[in-house]
């Protein structure tokens, strides 16, 4: 898979260890049982529910549930247990609308994020930050709310020097300054990500999952 982003995006070379720290990351949270909470504003919104997508449903895999797992659901409602199919637990937390509106008006639109880090977050989550600038006041209010709660964060961005470099865990910059740039970049990484982790999780051979039933 990294010669395919990198054949594909050569200028990702200078942010692959980042790439790499990230997945690492992931992976160790999900096999101790996290979450994944990603937050971004605008387009970085988009990318945000794009990427919970990918983890909480099949993607080239069909991640069916495993025959024990069938079982719990007795023979009645079979068809239930042959149209579910397993993922890795991701929220975004710019969709849930009434949450967001509510706390922007009676409380304060900078911190929206960080009071649904603070009751959702725990401390083998992680939290993904997509900002392009970096600068964003409520992303980076939700990284310190993250860090608060002892739980790992990493920051997707750009390549200029910003505030949320200094916070999060783990910072992959994409070497572009313009917005539309850094998006299209952004892309390719959180694509590489889902299924690299779809890969390592439900692969039916190799996969984490199966393993626990062996």
């Amino acid at each position: 898979m990294r010669v395919d982003l990198l054949k594909n995006y050569p200028q990702l070379e200078s942010c692959w260890g980042s790439v790499q720290e990230a997945l690492n990351c992931l992976v160790e949270a999900f096999k101790a049982e996290g979450k994944l909470l990603v937050m971004g504003n605008g387009g970085s919104s988009s990318d945000a529910e794009h990427i919970c997508a990918e983890l909480t449903k099949g993607n080239y895999l069909r991640r069916e549930l495993h025959p024990k797992e069938q079982e719990l659901f007795g023979e009645d409602i079979t068809i239930l247990s042959k149209m579910l199919q397993n993922g890795l637990p991701a929220i975004s937390l710019s969709s849930s609308h009434s949450f967001v509106t509510a706390f922007m008006n009676d409380v304060h639109p900078e911190f929206i994020f960080a009071q649904q880090i603070w009751v959702h977050g725990k401390e083998n989550d992680v939290v993904l930050a997509i900002s392009t600038s970096g600068n964003s006041r409520n992303v980076i209010a939700g990284l310190h709310t993250a860090r608060a709660k002892k739980m790992k964060t990493i920051l997707l961005t750009g390549g200029s020097d910003n505030r949320g470099k200094d916070v999060a865990d783990i910072t992959i910059a994409v070497p572009e300054f313009e917005v539309h740039r850094i998006q299209e970049l952004h892309l390719p990484i959180y694509h590489f990500l889902c299924l690299e982790l779809e890969r390592i999780f439900f692969d039916a051979v190799e996969g984490l999952h199966y393993k626990k039933y062996n």
